[in-house]
């Protein structure tokens, strides 16, 4: 612990495409740090036009509580899945009010890593919307090519916990592989091997706004 890099944010937004996104990506890093800063969880669609998928928001709702969330700090959007490329400015507009209204430290979003159409056109809006705040990638294991993490933070047995018991709550995805608590649990030991720890959670740097302070 001496020698690890100790970082702070007052606010700390994480900003996903869908439901799940930010569960998948930052859901121990979440349950690590609920009660230590202000968190905000913003989802840009609620996948609501779909009609197979009527019961994700209240399994994102049931998701983000167990993690600690309060449901007010949980922002849902309805911008079009799949159209995201189509509706870019309006998103940017979206996420620029958001920094206004509550400036946050640090924002996480989607790795540049990620094919995904949303998940791409997420994280440059939102490398737009924050100028000037450190913003780290997270990735989100099924739409993902080549992502290695240069930031690990420690989590430890109970975050791995919770972040598995956030994803269960997402019954419209229990068959999905990657929604496997196997996959879960191995990609936080395979992180935490990194950092020579048993778990960690891992992210992209995609800017980090620093200042040196002397340990006197």
């Amino acid at each position: 612990m001496a020698n690890d890099l100790v970082f702070y944010g007052k606010r700390i937004f994480f900003i996903g495409a869908h439901p799940d996104d930010i569960e998948l990506g930052c859901g121990a890093l979440i349950s690590h740090i609920t009660g230590k800063a202000e968190l905000f969880c913003i989802t840009l669609s609620d996948n609501q036009k779909n009609p197979l998928l009527q019961n994700l928001v209240s399994e994102h709702h049931q998701s983000m509580q167990t993690l600690g969330i309060d449901l007010e700090h949980v922002i849902l959007k309805d911008f079009t899945t799949r159209r995201f490329q189509h509706e870019r400015q309006e998103i940017l507009e979206s996420l620029f009010e958001l920094n206004k209204k509550y400036r946050p430290d640090m924002v996480f979003t989607h790795t540049k890593a990620d094919l995904h159409q949303d998940h791409s056109t997420v994280t440059m809006e939102t490398l737009r919307a924050f100028r000037g705040i450190s913003v780290f990638g997270f990735d989100v294991i099924r739409s993902s090519s080549g992502f290695f993490p240069n930031l690990l933070v420690k989590v430890e047995e109970k975050d791995v916990e919770n972040k598995i018991a956030a994803l269960s709550a997402y019954s419209t995805y229990r068959d999905k592989y990657y929604f496997s608590s196997e996959i879960t649990r191995a990609t936080l030991i395979r992180n935490g091997a990194l950092a020579e720890s048993h778990y960690a959670e891992g992210f992209d740097i995609f800017r980090m706004i620093a200042s040196f302070g002397s340990l006197d």
